[in-house]
């Protein structure tokens, strides 16, 4: 399978270990990742600005894929896979807005097609490969290790446009989790938002949010979270100590990408994993 990848700005920029350990472990599975070249923003920034501009930008990125022939398009962010799923089913249900974009995008010798697939880590891993073709790829079962799943609330966001998880039961990152041989928890925060919507508008608040689910997750003893967003990351990994030290709880808790705990299982060397860029993890998954 030959996939483009759309990296957005979070993760290039910032989240190095997200971009390390999807680059790593999907040629296990017979995926070929291609990046995608000339890519734009994903519309997200300039969304209650301007719409329409953040509609063009986009589909834009999914001309790109059409353009260069690949079957489908890779968004690891959760924030930006939502912004383009959503540019991708207005157009297709306006066909005046249609007609609208399709004319934006021909000054660029670009054109919109609906054949291009919107994949995102979890529904890639999950729906496409297969949690029978992960468990028999796993070189070191991660037993006797417990983890939360936070899903976040981009890919599970109820919305016409259909998401990668179920809204209100999502299952699919606890199913990969345990594909591993780890266990995962039940935990009635599991659906609360990370708060990095408004880390740059009501600070206390969004760490405050943070550290209110990393203290309820550390109180079932757990090993760790498992997240598939870097917006979500920097808010339980990167701002951890602060969103702790708002509500009390202790510190510190392993937070990693799930990209990064399916490479331990694979056997991957955790540098390649980016594993040692994390702020918050313990010697027991290290070791794994």
């Amino acid at each position: 399978m030959k996939i483009a990848v759309y990296w957005g700005c979070k993760i290039p920029t910032s989240q190095y270990a997200y971009e390390m350990s999807v680059r790593q472990v999907f040629p296990y599975f017979d995926v070929e990742l291609f990046d995608l070249s000339g890519a734009s923003c994903c519309g997200g920034p300039v969304r209650n600005i301007n719409s329409t501009a953040a509609l063009y930008l986009g589909l834009r990125n999914l001309a790109l894929a059409h353009k260069y022939n690949f079957e489908g398009l890779l968004v690891p962010c959760s924030k930006c896979h939502f912004m383009i799923s959503e540019a991708k089913y207005r157009i297709d249900n306006d066909e005046e807005m249609q007609r609208k974009m399709q004319a934006l995008l021909s000054e660029e010798n670009l054109e919109y097609s609906d054949d291009v697939k919107i994949w995102h880590v979890i529904d890639l891993l999950h729906d496409k490969i297969g949690v029978d073709a992960i468990k028999s790829k796993v070189k070191k079962v991660l037993k006797n290790s417990k983890f939360a799943a936070h899903p976040g609330c981009q890919i599970i966001r109820p919305s016409e446009i259909g998401r990668v998880d179920d809204s209100e039961r999502p299952s699919k990152l606890e199913n990969l989790i345990k594909a591993l041989g780890a266990e995962t928890i039940v935990y009635s925060e599991k659906l609360d938002c990370c708060g990095a919507a408004l880390l740059y508008s009501h600070v206390d608040t969004a760490l405050s949010l943070a550290g209110a689910k990393l203290k309820a997750i550390q109180s079932q003893g757990v090993d760790g979270l498992v997240d598939t967003c870097p917006y979500c990351h920097i808010m339980y990994d990167v701002k951890q100590n602060e969103a702790l030290a708002m509500v009390g709880g202790k510190s510190p808790i392993s937070v990693l990408y799930y990209t990064q705990l399916l490479g331990i299982a694979l056997g991957i060397e955790h540098e390649k994993l980016g594993l040692h860029l994390n702020q918050n993890i313990d010697r027991k998954i290290m070791s794994e």
